[in-house]
């Protein structure tokens, strides 16, 4: 059965059409790196592009550099090409600020538009910055505001005519479990009120299409799938309806019309580039820039098809060799988006143990260990291989020892 398994893996990875880019990545030795999820691989190409805007574009051009190297469009550059991978028609995204931030921008514009309205309806699926940040705008505002969050499921029955806007994950960060965001997009409009979409665990790893779901905004990051390295600028979409309409919250000189016309009062540059603020990071874009590099030419339908044979290896083989451990995440992979999940009472612990023998996911309060699967990098027999450490920890109850347990203060 085991060599069945293992010729079955090796058929699957021949017809890989992601292989060659697996060299296109640094992934050390003895890893198996389960947590694109979370961070993304580093991409190879990356620290020649930061040599080069360092020592020459930096070091050389200094100041001249936001002309000479057109710095200051970084971020509609970089916002284009994270659209392209979105469903987002060009001048729509803009990169930079952090996701937490650009939540508050986007969920305040959205609030300005239906201010007869009240509610803002999430889910307890939802990421908690994303919440957090509602539940503070919510007071700053102080007119009435109402955070109604409910069960995923329940979503669709909560929308109604008192909702400003449903704020939703488009993938649940613990479970996986995909949102319809085209039927809920839908549903939403039917009864007046606006989306917002985060797309932090789907930009980069599944076909997302903003402009044919009808979403109104969205936010995301570029730390995760999309490679751009640790606290890499996040995005945010405004579709060009709204473009017009909206009123930045944060109202910096980088969103201002004439930015170097030093203006004392503020007017709104035209389009997405007034949910712009301050000066952008150029170092930590043209690493995203160059990250995204590694997506030139991927169709993602291609990378979803691979995506979901390598977490139905997973899922199957899990199941079959490890007792303990309970799926969480939906089993159709339809539901599913590009991780898998499953709860171990000793999570935390066999967590570690993994990561100890070099196959590295990630925990999630109280009791998920989380996997990720990136089919730029990751093999059928590179999951295979995790599967059979995995059962040995467990097995063996490896995880059981006191280094295990011991909590660090990142999970």
């Amino acid at each position: 059965m085991m060599d069945a398994v293992r010729v079955h893996a090796r058929t699957l990875d021949e017809d890989n059409p992601f292989a060659a880019r697996r060299g296109r990545f640094r992934l050390p030795d003895g890893v198996i790196y389960l947590d694109g999820n979370s961070l993304g691989v580093l991409p190879a190409a990356v620290p020649e592009r930061m040599r080069q805007v360092i020592e020459t574009q930096w070091g050389e051009s200094l100041i001249r550099a936001w002309n000479e190297h057109d710095w200051i469009d970084l971020p509609q550059r970089v916002g284009d090409r994270i659209g392209a991978l979105i469903g987002a028609a060009p001048g729509t995204v803009t990169a930079g600020d952090s996701t937490s931030i650009n939540v508050f921008k986007m969920l305040a514009a959205a609030l300005s538009l239906r201010p007869e309205r009240k509610v803002i309806l999430s889910d307890n699926g939802n990421f908690p910055t994303d919440l957090y940040v509602a539940q503070g705008l919510r007071d700053l505002l102080d007119k009435g505001h109402e955070l109604k969050v409910v069960a995923p499921q329940e979503v669709e029955a909560a929308l109604d005519d008192t909702v400003a806007v449903m704020m939703l994950t488009e993938v649940d960060y613990r479970t996986g479990r995909l949102h319809d965001m085209a039927g809920l997009t839908r549903k939403a409009h039917a009864v007046g009120a606006l989306t917002l979409w985060d797309l932090a665990h789907s930009a980069g790893a599944l076909p997302v299409d903003l402009g044919g779901a009808g979403a109104d905004f969205a936010v995301g990051c570029g730390y995760k799938y999309l490679n751009g390295g640790p606290g890499a600028p996040a995005f945010l979409y405004v579709a060009p309806e709204h473009q017009p309409n909206i009123a930045a919250p944060l109202t910096g000189w980088m969103g201002h019309e004439a930015p170097f016309a030093f203006d004392l009062d503020y007017r709104p540059a035209p389009g997405v580039d007034r949910m712009r603020v301050g000066t952008p990071p150029i170092l930590s874009l043209s690493a995203l820039d160059a990250a995204l590099d590694e997506f030139d030419g991927v169709d993602m339908a291609v990378l979803r098809a691979q995506s979901i044979s390598l977490s139905e290896l997973f899922i199957a083989e899990v199941e079959r060799r490890c007792d303990g451990l309970e799926l969480v995440s939906p089993r159709d992979h339809a539901r599913r988006g590009s991780q898998v999940s499953f709860r171990f009472e000793h999570g935390y612990a066999l967590m570690q143990a993994l990561i100890d023998r070099g196959v590295i996911g990630d925990f999630r309060a109280p009791d998920v260990v989380r996997f990720g699967f990136t089919p730029l990098y990751l093999s059928h027999e590179d999951v295979l291989r995790a599967c059979e450490i995995l059962e040995d920890i467990v097995a063996t109850r490896f995880w059981d020892q006191p280094r295990f347990h011991k909590r660090a203060k990142v999970t």
